[in-house]
């Protein structure tokens, strides 16, 4: 099989799992159970029929969204463990993306991450009231999904390229998804954002995947 067939074989399949799974949050509950743990199953595929050599920090971090996804299947018992799970995944993109990096400037490094800081710590005063005991894993998740937003803006900044850019639309769509999550549960639950959480969930994975198939290619 040529690499051309499998990234059409492996790209069709993800998109199948993509559909099924928006149609499920639709109103089929049972479909989006079955479905979402074949997301990243599917677009690791996608990765790897993409790449003559994988990234073992990109496939591990992949790994860790998988069991966070089978986590908050079960978010009543097992949220803090989906938490964990997406934690070194984000810890495992901030490694990835500052290998990136040419150079770090911590000026403009901490210049950058004005703006970060000044959401973090707007969306958890926001929830703090209903965290309770979840006070500081929340803020140490926020922290490092903060950081992975940073880097990759400032790796963009130092090269403008199509695929730094992808990989800064992913992490920022990453947090907008993770933000929707903490406000659902612990500020003002609504029906709609479940969706609206699982889309952009999976525009992310799938830009910071777009991204690492093109830097990976290029080595």
């Amino acid at each position: 099989m040529n690499k051309k067939t499998k990234r059409i074989l492996t790209s069709t399949f993800f998109l199948i799992v993509v559909i099924l799974h928006v149609y499920g949050l639709l109103g089929h509950e049972m479909l989006a159970f079955y479905t979402k743990p074949f997301l990243m199953i599917s677009l690791v595929l996608v990765y790897l029929g993409a790449t003559k050599k994988a990234n073992f920090w990109y496939v591990s971090a992949v790994f860790f969204s998988f069991w966070g996804d089978v986590f908050l299947l079960f978010k009543e018992q097992f949220f803090i463990h989906g938490l964990a799970s997406f934690l070194f995944a984000h810890v495992l993109y901030i490694k990835i993306s500052a290998e990136f990096l040419k150079k770090i400037n911590l000026q403009k490094a901490a210049f950058i991450s004005v703006p970060f800081v000044i959401f973090l710590v707007g969306l958890i005063f926001l929830i703090k009231d209903s965290l309770g005991e979840m006070l500081f894993p929340v803020i140490i998740y926020g922290i490092t999904i903060s950081s992975f937003g940073a880097v990759t803006l400032l790796n963009y900044l130092q090269k403008k390229t199509t695929e730094n850019l992808w990989l800064f639309l992913g992490a920022i769509i990453f947090m907008a998804s993770d933000n929707l999550i903490a406000i659902n549960k612990f500020y003002e639950p609504k029906e709609f954002y479940g969706i609206t959480i699982m889309l952009t969930y999976i525009i992310a994975q799938y830009l910071i995947c777009k991204a690492m198939i093109v830097k990976d290619s290029s080595l």
